[in-house]
């Protein structure tokens, strides 16, 4: 009786539960399911707290697959009418109190948006995982009362914003609770946590993100999804260099 209860015990723990492991190619494709889109719309707010207190940046994005992004900032004024657009591997930003176009590329690419945690590299960081990383499934932990599939990912190539990566992805919504990225040489860059996951359609997704520049001072910057609808047509117009300047 005694030898049951120990292995009742055991099937419940996250040793126990880690032989039950999918693949990690299984769960990079469950986790796209619910991450990725044909299409998606979306007004967000970005909540940065930086030392001197916090402020709210507000806008709207189109996305298109990988490829493609278009978003226009809302508030505050000072950053009213602010557009960039993203296509494949480009990035253009417009600024209304200078009526230019630039664009961001090399070194720039790593430098902070509007002071917040987040990189234009992160922004332009939308990619399927299973196609630009290996995945290695390496125990079971909870994380916010959820059971969690711990991952380890490589690149596949070096073309790619963070080398590796370690996910918790929850067992049975198929969603990252959490995230670490590092550099190439092992270095933790940042760490980003999904909150407030609720089903949208037929997929898990977060209503807020955190994300902590670990070589940053500040508490992070939130990234607040308002409103967001998945597979919608997005007229092509958007995403041309034309939209810039409407």
């Amino acid at each position: 009786m005694a030898f049951i209860l120990l292995l009742i015990v055991f099937s419940q723990t996250p040793s126990g539960l880690f032989a039950q492991a999918p693949s990690g190619e299984e769960l990079l494709e469950k986790v796209d399911r619910n991450l990725s889109s044909e299409t998606r719309i979306f007004t967000s707010r970005m909540v940065i707290h930086g030392r001197r207190g916090s402020r709210t940046v507000v806008s709207k994005s189109w996305a298109e697959g990988e490829a493609k992004t278009f978003t226009e900032y809302l508030a505050p004024a000072r950053e009213k009418g602010t557009k960039m657009l993203k296509l494949m591997d480009k990035l253009w930003m417009y600024s209304p109190s200078t009526d230019r176009i630039i664009q961001i590329s090399g070194h720039m690419l790593r430098q902070s948006v509007m002071g917040s945690d987040l990189s234009y590299e992160d922004m332009m960081e939308d990619k399927k995982l299973r196609d630009h990383y290996e995945a290695t499934v390496t125990g079971a932990e909870n994380v916010d009362g959820r059971q969690c599939w711990v991952l380890d990912l490589t690149a596949k190539t070096g073309d790619i914003a963070y080398y590796r990566q370690k996910l918790w992805v929850d067992c049975t919504r198929w969603i990252p609770l959490k995230e670490e990225l590092y550099a190439k040489g092992g270095k933790l860059l940042k760490i980003l946590e999904f909150k407030d996951i609720t089903q949208i359609q037929d997929r898990w997704f977060p209503g807020r993100m955190l994300f902590k520049d670990v070589l940053k001072t500040g508490k992070g910057t939130e990234f607040i999804f308002d409103d967001i609808i998945f597979d919608r047509h997005i007229p092509i117009h958007i995403f041309s260099k034309a939209s810039l300047r409407k």
